[in-house]
């Protein structure tokens, strides 16, 4: 279990002011559907294109992984290379902040799928 880190009053307050939180921020955008997904599957591979990506993904449109991945190059977690081909051919690869921000992906997944199990039991408890 991680120690964990000591808040100072400035820290609680910009947590709490919706504009500067980083947590908030974070979590709206990782938040979607998409995102987490997208990341995971370019962890495993060095470089992958479109297709691929979208091969590895087979329930997501193009229209959302296109707006997916503009989104997190747009956030700096991935770069987006285009060679000037004809047909033009471009790639995808997680830069050095995506790739920093895998292993606390995996430790979610694997949360996940440890505890899946206990959340659907729990669920099943309720009646929405």
């Amino acid at each position: 279990m991680q120690k964990s880190v000591g808040l100072t009053e400035e820290k609680k307050q910009n947590i709490c002011n919706l504009k500067k939180c980083p947590v908030r921020n974070v979590l709206d955008r990782f938040g979607d559907k998409w995102s987490l997904l997208v990341i995971i599957t370019l962890g495993d591979e060095n470089t992958m294109r479109f297709n691929e990506i979208n091969r590895a993904i087979d329930d997501i449109s193009q229209k959302m992984l296109t707006v997916t991945l503009r989104t997190l190059e747009a956030d700096g977690l991935v770069a987006r290379k285009i060679y000037p081909e004809i047909p033009p051919r471009v790639e995808y690869k997680l830069t050095e902040m995506g790739i920093s921000l895998l292993p606390h992906i995996k430790n979610l997944v694997n949360w996940a799928l440890l505890n899946m199990s206990s959340v659907l039991k729990s669920r099943n408890k309720y009646k929405y």
